[in-house]
């Protein structure tokens, strides 16, 4: 298995456990954190995969611009067709809200695919907030550490 098959395979299963998602979407939609960023600092630290400054700041640069690109512009999308619209036919609504839910998972599953790249081998398994924190940081935008904390704890469990 490629690091970029392990990588999506941790994620999805990371994304079901208990609390995980709502979390995530917490620190995607109320901090304006890259929940595949993350969620990538968080598997780098569970497979003991080292990320080293330069790797953290990659990582930023190629989320960013799937996130500003691909992803963002796709989940706009898919939020305004959330709901009923005045001359729009429902069930044609929601199948076009449907693919572009698609589109926007296989965007993020490029960018994961993307950030595996740049992690190192896999080696001890480590508390994965710090590297999260290092990438909420290099992200840019106000580092939500209690959020934080509950994702890798959630993350743990």
């Amino acid at each position: 298995m490629t690091a970029a098959q392990e990588l999506w395979t941790w994620a999805v299963a990371a994304y079901g456990r208990d609390g995980v998602a709502e979390t995530c979407l917490s620190l995607q939609d109320r901090d304006g954190q890259c929940v595949p960023l993350l969620l990538f600092g968080a598997w780098a630290a569970a497979a003991g995969r080292a990320l080293d400054d330069e790797a953290v700041e990659a990582a930023c640069d190629v989320a960013r611009v799937w996130q500003e690109q691909a992803i963002a512009p796709m989940r706009a999308v898919r939020r305004a067709l959330k709901a009923p619209l005045i001359d729009m036919e429902a069930t044609a609504r929601e199948e076009v809200r449907r693919q572009v839910k698609a589109v926007e998972l296989e965007a993020e599953r490029r960018l994961l695919d993307g950030l595996a790249q740049l992690a190192g081998t896999p080696g001890a398994p480590r508390d994965p907030l710090p590297d999260m924190v290092r990438l909420s940081r290099a992200w840019g935008e106000a580092l939500p550490r209690p959020a934080l904390a509950r994702l890798a704890e959630r993350l743990a469990s």
